[in-house]
């Protein structure tokens, strides 16, 4: 509908509430907004995201950003304190035991038909890896005995939307540039010679995978199946990396987004673990990162809007609103923005400029200077994207975020090595 004509309609409607409140005014009551709270990280927990979406929607949104170990453990234990969940593949496993998350409803989500194979299928390619650990396709439906698995059904365990690969980002301004899938190598981060200067995301189920692949490529132990390790592997591990956090190798662990950048702008650090917007911010402000692509492979993510077992009503149905307005093109350009995809890429790609689209998703040289969500440029001309295009980065993930099968024992190792 054009602009004019919603002009019209709007103040027709308004003439006619006008007139119908002087006839009646004693028996009119206004609906209030329905209001959504969702609980997330600061990866898609973002003001203007939540402006934008209220704005479209007509819905008031409450986001309630944490840590990513926070909300894992508030959404498990208090599922009446939000209406969505925000995170990644990894937590679903604990959310659908504990009986936090109801199922989605797939003929409610609109644009179902354009999500790609990622998720549909686990992979982007035919040739792609599958990766190691919790692939999130092994958890997308709900079975007819109300187990998680791959067979599709009409009911998922969440929406897929927002996704990446994730490895480290190292300033060259200290460490020489590497080639990707050549020279780039996990191992970076338990090299001694950047004792002191190496910063570690502070989760459980994201931090022990970086480390894991640091200590297999630098020969310091081999696992049988880095997705699901063993107790005598994890207690191999955390001895190995115990020794290095109380000889001061490490500088910090980090827990959001934001911190992350001030470890590196404060030159607390030179290498870390880090995510796509990290590293674009930090460009935008002239230091010179670098976000790696591990010859060993990536550790990839899936983001997962879920539906809480609380959540009912008008509350619910605005829920799958929120759910479809992920969909529909705005917010996977928005978040494209920062380095990361949606699961429908193609609608997305209209609100794109093509020089946008050729360098976040074709990896091919930025046409011209690009500008993050900060509005300030992190893209350089001619600069290529590190790892390429999104069918080579996602056909290179060597293991995902996972809740492994020892994962009760990996988190008191994981607090453990903390406290060490």
């Amino acid at each position: 509908m054009d602009i004019s004509r919603r002009k019209a309609l709007k103040n027709i409607a308004a003439g006619t509430l006008t007139g119908a409140c002087i006839i009646k005014a004693p028996y009119i009551i206004a609906k209030e907004k329905v209001t959504l709270r969702i609980l997330g990280t600061h990866v898609t927990l973002q003001e203007e995201l939540r402006q934008r979406a209220m704005e479209d929607l007509g819905i008031k949104l409450i986001f309630e950003p944490k840590g990513s170990a926070a909300v894992l453990q508030k959404a498990a234990m208090f599922p009446q304190s939000f209406d969505l969940y925000e995170q990644w593949s990894n937590s679903i496993n604990v959310l659908w035991r504990s009986g936090a998350i109801q199922s989605i409803d797939k003929s409610r989500i609109t644009h179902w038909g354009e999500i790609n194979n990622l998720t549909k299928t686990g992979r982007i390619t035919p040739s792609a890896k599958y990766g190691a650990g919790d692939a999130p396709h092994k958890l997308l439906h709900v079975q007819k005995n109300n187990m998680l698995g791959a067979e599709h059904t009409n009911d998922i365990s969440f929406l897929p939307y927002v996704h990446n690969v994730d490895s480290f980002g190292y300033n060259t301004n200290v460490i020489q540039a590497g080639i990707p899938y050549e020279t780039e190598s996990w191992g970076w981060l338990l090299n001694e010679k950047y004792s002191g200067k190496v910063g570690i995301i502070n989760a459980p189920t994201i931090g022990l995978f970086d480390l894991a692949l640091a200590a297999q490529a630098n020969n310091l132990m081999a696992f049988n199946n880095i997705g699901a390790m063993t107790k005598a592997e994890l207690d191999q591990l955390f001895n190995i990396l115990i020794e290095f956090k109380q000889a001061g190798h490490f500088s910090g662990f980090w827990t959001s987004v934001p911190e992350s950048v001030e470890f590196m702008k404060s030159d607390r650090v030179v290498i870390e673990s880090m995510f796509s917007p990290a590293v674009s911010a930090l460009n935008g402000i002239n230091i010179p990162v670098n976000y790696a692509a591990p010859k060993e492979g990536y550790r990839g993510w899936h983001g997962v809007m879920c539906l809480s077992s609380r959540t009912e009503g008008r509350a619910k149905d605005a829920a799958y609103d929120y759910m479809n307005w992920w969909l529909s093109g705005w917010p996977g350009a928005y978040i494209a923005k920062q380095g990361y995809y949606i699961s429908n890429p193609q609608r997305a790609a209209k609100y794109l400029s093509q020089d946008e689209w050729d360098y976040w998703y074709d990896g091919k040289p930025a046409g011209q200077n690009l500008k993050g969500t900060d509005n300030k440029i992190s893209v350089k001309a001619g600069d290529t994207r590190s790892g390429g295009s999104y069918q080579k980065r996602f056909s290179n993930v060597a293991v995902w975020n996972s809740v492994m099968p020892t994962y009760d024992y990996s988190l008191q190792k994981w607090y453990e090595f903390i406290n060490a």
